[in-house]
């Protein structure tokens, strides 16, 4: 760039720096002192000038800019990393007399010199580091086995907690250690999103944590609004010299916190057993009242220069433990069971108990899985059951107190037919659950139908969520799926739901009105797969319909398919092909597509075909590429006239291979002769 150029663009960079420098100020204070200093608006207004800004001049965009917080990034593989200082893990204790122990051992090899601990809480997520070099976050990379681990710095930026460039005073270079927590709050959100969408929810926000992370869209990631926690800074020790904060444990985090950290504010400085005794039994009852999850307490000696001197052992260092909080457990009466209807007709017994007080919550009902679970578990009526709550959120049956049971307890009688309807319940061969058949005329399966239809990831039909479904669905204006299109204003204006327990109704008004039918419109250009995975057919989620909607094209050819062509498309097994096909015999299914296609849903593949240079072609696609995702490859061979088989014969015509790709295909390939092409090759193939 000539000298000219460079002062043409200075104003613009320094505009880009004052919006950078403005936005990072606000998050600091919203997500770490919890201040708003502006308005969302006034927000969204900077943030939206910074992303043009940087669009226009992507010369100028820094990794670390705070348009990194929403993500974009596709990362699709994980790089593994190995951590320039070990993650040792700690030893781990339920035992209050182990730490007892542990405090004796320590003080025994310290001798006289003056020392204290620090006792902290211990985060249930996934622990990971982050190196900063200069100021600048530069990569975050998870625990892995302690000494590798995977390089997942794209997904880490859109952490709000995660500082991309410190403030105030810092080290050059060093790396700071936590844990991605997943807030209460937010993991309540996002699964109840899932339950909307037909997905099934997350156990526990530890595990929904850790599958963020390896998200490879990081927008996705983003979504999650994820927590980071700072709980330990890392550097080499000629460096660390060089600063007092360094010198204690707390020290450190104070430090880290000034330079833009969340470090929690419950830690302690404790000088012995009886203060780390009563730290560890506060917190094993308050800890119900965080907002996101912790399983223990960790105990480490504050002072830094002693840790040296203590040393290691094999796994751990000596100068820390973690007394871990056995998960909370209580026996309580069973009064009842139940059994509920969910979308796709299975039906689950739930376990209606005696209100118990447990981890922080009232506790009065919890799944008994299905028949098999509660056989497994001997539950009989008039038990006393265990009820956990650990890590979970929900909370579970984890046996029976046989101290309760009555000699003459009767086994439970299971359902034999629909509680909702009376339809006798059948039981698919290899499956556990019981489902009810009457998919179309049981009403907790017409409605949670209707709540999968609308679901953001099939019609996206956002103005209308479950209420004003069930309340459609109870004014008798929607049966089905098609009778959302047949809506209009003056049916909708005034509708007014039952009253809640605390007597509110709400009521639809002219504006909401509006936007229930505009939705509804817009839905009309969603494609033909998102229409497909729509419809709820079981077995078929979001994949399943790609694949049946790519392979078949049209909605008259897929319900004309028989149930072996239908099993000939990827990965679509011989029971999904004859759900399939046994959905689009029914008459009242080809109804509703009927209906559908005439309100001017989507009913085929719009035509993307590019050219013919592939036709006559089969092709087999392995392994991960850097251009293309391996669905992208797939569609871009069929938009070129060739055709994407499963499995390597000799009919094929090429092997397409990325890195990581199957051992096994390749051998194949090599043993019948078949051309093996790279990503590149495969372009300069298309392009001939």
């Amino acid at each position: 760039m000539d000298l000219f150029s460079q002062i043409e663009l200075d104003p613009i960079r320094k505009r880009i720096e004052e919006l950078s420098q403005l936005i990072e100020k606000y998050n600091h204070e919203y997500y770490m002192n919890d201040t708003s200093l502006i308005s969302d608006y006034e927000f969204d207004k900077l943030l939206q000038e910074l992303i043009d800004l940087e669009r226009q001049y992507p010369e100028l965009a820094s990794p670390n800019s705070p348009t990194q917080r929403v993500g974009g990034e596709i990362n699709k593989t994980f790089r593994q990393v190995t951590h320039r200082f070990p993650m040792l893990s700690l030893g781990n204790t339920y035992s209050i007399d182990e730490i007892v122990e542990f405090e004796a051992r320590t003080r025994k090899l310290l001798g006289s010199i003056p020392f204290s601990y620090t006792c902290e809480l211990k985060y249930d997520g996934v622990a990971i580091g982050l190196t900063y070099k200069g100021g600048e976050l530069v990569q975050a990379v998870t625990r892995g086995n302690g000494t590798i681990g995977d390089d997942i710095t794209s997904n880490a930026r859109t952490i709000a907690t995660i500082p991309l460039r410190l403030r105030g005073d810092f080290p050059d270079d060093f790396e700071a250690r936590g844990e991605v927590v997943y807030p209460y709050d937010a993991f309540n959100a996002f699964n109840q999103q899932r339950e909307a969408e037909g997905e099934e929810p997350f156990a526990n926000p530890r595990n929904a944590a850790s599958g963020s992370l390896k998200l490879q869209d990081s927008r996705e990631c983003a979504k999650r609004k994820l927590m980071f926690c700072m709980y330990f800074m890392m550097m080499h020790p000629s460096l660390a010299s060089q600063y007092r904060q360094c010198d204690t444990h707390s020290g450190r985090l104070e430090w880290a916190k000034q330079m833009g950290f969340k470090v929690q504010p419950y830690i302690q400085e404790c000088r012995d057993i009886d203060e780390i005794r009563a730290f560890i039994e506060y917190w094993d009852q308050a800890r119900w009242n965080l907002p996101f999850a912790i399983d223990g307490i960790v105990i480490k000696v504050n002072q830094t220069a002693l840790w040296d001197q203590l040393g290691l052992t094999a796994k751990s260092p000596r100068w820390a433990i973690a007394y871990k909080f056995k998960a909370q457990q209580v026996s309580t009466p069973l009064l009842s069971v139940s059994f509920q209807v969910g979308r796709t007709g299975i039906v689950t017994p739930v376990a209606n108990m005696e209100p118990v007080w447990l981890g922080g919550t009232t506790v009065r009902r919890a799944t008994l899985v299905n028949a098999d679970f509660i056989e497994k578990m001997d539950i009989r009526e008039g038990d006393h059951l265990f009820i956990e709550k650990g890590g979970e959120i929900i909370p579970k049956v984890v046996g029976v107190d046989m101290e309760y049971r009555k000699v003459d307890a009767s086994p439970i009688s299971y359902a034999t037919v629909c509680p909702e309807c009376g339809t006798p319940l059948v039981q698919l061969e290899g499956e556990a659950g019981r489902y009810c058949p009457n998919s179309d005329g049981c009403p907790p399966q017409i409605v949670g139908r209707l709540e999968h239809f609308v679901a953001r990831k099939a019609m996206n039909i956002d103005s209308l969520g479950s209420e004003r479904l069930q309340l459609l669905y109870n004014k008798g204006l929607v049966k089905n799926i098609a009778d959302l299109y047949d809506l209009t204003m003056e049916q909708l204006v005034g509708l007014e739901t039952e009253a809640d327990i605390n007597g509110r109704r709400s009521t639809i008004q002219e504006k909401g009105a509006e936007n229930i039918i505009a939705a509804l419109e817009a839905s009309l250009s969603v494609p033909f797969e998102r229409v497909l995975f729509a419809l709820g057919i079981r077995f078929v989620g979001e994949v399943g319909a790609k694949k049946l909607a790519r392979h078949f094209k049209h909605i008259d050819a897929l319900i004309a398919a028989s149930v072996d062509e239908l099993a000939e498309v990827e990965d679509i097994g011989n029971k999904t092909a004859q759900v399939v096909a046994d959905y689009f015999k029914d008459p009242f299914h080809l109804d509703i597509i009927r209906r559908l296609r005439k309100a001017g849903l989507q009913m085929d593949i719009v035509d993307n075909q590019r050219g013919s240079q592939l036709e006559g072609l089969a092709f087999v696609v392995s392994g991960v590429f850097s251009d293309f995702s391996r669905d992208e490859i797939k569609a871009h061979i069929e938009q070129h006239g060739g055709k994407v088989v499963s499995s390597i014969s000799a009919k094929t015509s090429y092997l397409v291979a990325g890195e990581k790709m199957g051992p096994e295909k390749l051998k194949k390939a090599e043993k019948l002769g078949i051309p093996i092409l790279s990503e590149e090759e495969y372009l300069q193939l298309v392009n001939k």
